[in-house]
């Protein structure tokens, strides 16, 4: 199994990916990490990889879904939860005035105010723009306060994200499959 997602190394998308081949995949297989789900896509199509990983949640997925309909199918699907996220801090600043985000971590804790909000590709350049002092505050793996405790304090801590996932191939599951709700007659 070559599995397709979004990267970057230490996103989510490969977390789950890591986990998706450990449980459902003896451990066996290979993770090949893309900047868009485009590319991803397309990567399946032209046969380099044999299934794509994505979170439901993710801006694109309705569009992927719509854009390889009857080429590419769902096969598999699971709800997974994040690495424990949480709202970040520079310690210097009392009272920030700008919050990073990946968009659709936006809801993810109450951002009313007159905070400015930076959109980010991936949480995990939340994190490191937060760790090159590039923001002020940010929605990020909380992992990240210990790679620099000094420089970064918590907010409030989020915890995992509990999304649905799916994986993708390019052969459809059989009508027999217990994964397919199918009207009779």
């Amino acid at each position: 199994m070559r599995i397709a997602t979004l990267g970057p190394s230490g996103s989510n998308h490969e977390l789950i990916a890591k986990r998706y081949l450990q449980m459902r995949g003896s451990g066996e297989g290979s993770i090949e990490l893309f900047s868009q789900f485009e590319d991803v896509f397309q990567a399946l199509m032209a046969g380099q990889v044999s299934h794509v990983l994505q979170c439901t949640a993710h801006a694109m997925h309705c569009d992927c879904v719509g854009r390889y309909m009857h080429r590419a199918y769902p096969v598999d699907t699971f709800i997974a939860g994040s690495k424990p996220l949480a709202l970040l801090a520079q310690r210097t600043i009392a009272q920030p005035t700008q919050i990073a985000l990946q968009p659709a971590t936006r809801y993810y804790t109450d951002l009313t105010g007159d905070m400015e909000i930076i959109e980010a590709p991936t949480i995990v350049a939340v994190a490191e723009g937060l760790l090159r002092g590039h923001f002020e505050a940010g929605i990020c793996a909380q992992e990240v306060l210990a790679q620099a405790p000094e420089q970064l304090r918590l907010v409030q801590p989020l915890g995992p994200a509990l999304d649905t996932w799916v994986m993708f191939a390019t052969t459809p599951l059989s009508a027999a499959s217990p994964l397919r709700l199918e009207a009779q007659g």
